[in-house]
């Protein structure tokens, strides 16, 4: 059972965040720009290298902890997805790559020198059909040459270096569809231009992602992470990390809507009495409060099973479905709460708004959630 608070560590990111109010996001958010001040600040106090171990100049921290910055960060009004990335890609080295790949990169990563945001997995034709991306990698005299195409690959333009997926074995001469995928550590600053072209994607969030060409982009052999044609185990990995790091901050985002609305709903004055004392207000605060409450529960299981090495895959989903949902309706009931004012920019609330909604949609869709806990926990047919 989780008994942990992890105060030192929610002290420590809300001073920082303290230095970075709504104003700063707001800003960031008209301009869609990258909040880069922040990320330096986070980088610098070393959160970003919660993970890392202590030998490669990190703290050595589990992914409970992990989630716990992140939380924080969304439940102080920052977005976490402009970092987030750093954690789980750097993840996938730490768990799977050679003794060299991790001296080589780890105390870069850890001092902000490298930064590692990016994973180049979801094709525009395939989607989240993972086992048939297109996207080859042909071995040739040492080095690996890759062709196709990528799609919301996200910070790009403030990552150094890239987490590859591509097929090194045909589909069509592999046991398992799952295998003859491979991993590789993609140099940003080599391969634009050289092979990989960048085209951004514009939404409705102020989130960095972008559609990726490869034309006989060429990686050095060394950068294969792990054994090739292993690659599949190794993103899911990843995207288990991605997965609660990703609940953790919609339940900061659930906070975050909770309280603005407790707020706003105890000054708000409407027939000589505040809005709060309303049930119908009151009530559905309340009902978003105890959704965060139960998603926080499922997150703290899927970290420490995560953190103990053990399978995690539905806990993962779970957590992020609970959270991801509870945050929304939090983002609505605050929304309703505010009224009008709730669309002013200036309250913030839209922005959030916007944010949250996100996590809906991606990293795994809702329904792609109720199709693995279908068919893995409960045992029912495969539905495609």
């Amino acid at each position: 059972m989780h008994t942990e608070n992890y105060d030192d560590i929610r002290d420590g990111v809300r001073a920082l965040c303290a230095e970075f109010p709504d104003e700063y996001f707001r800003k960031v958010d008209e301009a869609r720009a990258y909040p880069e001040a922040f990320v330096d600040a986070l980088t610098k106090a070393g959160w970003m290298a919660a993970l890392i171990p202590a030998e490669y100049g990190g703290s050595g921290l589990g992914l409970a902890e992990a989630s716990v910055i992140m939380e924080e960060i969304n439940r102080n009004g920052g977005n976490s997805g402009a970092c987030h990335g750093q954690m789980y890609n750097m993840n996938t080295i730490l768990r799977n790559g050679s003794e060299a790949q991790k001296e080589k990169y780890l105390p870069k990563i850890a001092t902000g020198e490298l930064r590692i945001q990016s994973m180049g997995v979801t094709e525009p034709t395939t989607g989240t059909d993972t086992t048939k991306l297109k996207t080859t990698a042909t071995k040739k005299d040492g080095r690996y040459v890759v062709n196709g195409q990528k799609v919301w690959i996200s910070r790009i333009q403030h990552s150094d270096m890239m987490i590859l997926l591509a097929r090194t074995t045909p589909l069509s001469d592999v046991k398992k569809k799952s295998d003859g995928l491979s991993c590789f550590l993609v140099d940003l600053h080599q391969a634009i231009g050289n092979g990989l072209t960048v085209r951004p994607i514009l939404n409705m969030v102020n989130h960095e992602t972008n559609e990726l060409f490869f034309d006989n982009l060429e990686i050095p052999e060394e950068n294969l992470i792990g054994e090739e044609g292993k690659g599949f185990k190794y993103i899911l990995e990843g995207l288990n990390a991605e997965r609660i790091l990703i609940a953790a901050e919609c339940i900061g985002d659930g906070y975050w809507f909770v309280d603005r609305a407790k707020k706003y709903a105890s000054e708000r004055i409407v027939f000589d009495r505040p809005i709060g004392m309303n049930q119908g207000v009151q009530f559905p605060i309340a009902e978003s409060y105890i959704e965060v409450e139960a998603a926080n529960l499922m997150r703290w299981k899927a970290a420490h099973l995560y953190d103990a090495h053990r399978a995690c895959g539905a806990e993962a989903n779970m957590a992020k479905y609970l959270a991801a949902k509870a945050s929304w309706e939090a983002a609505n009931v605050c929304l309703q709460t505010h009224g009008g004012f709730g669309f002013a920019c200036e309250y913030d609330i839209e922005r959030k708004f916007r944010e949250t909604r996100l996590y809906q949609v991606a990293p795994i869709s809702t329904n792609l959630i109720f199709s693995y806990v279908a068919e893995h926990v409960l045992g029912l047919p495969r539905s495609f």
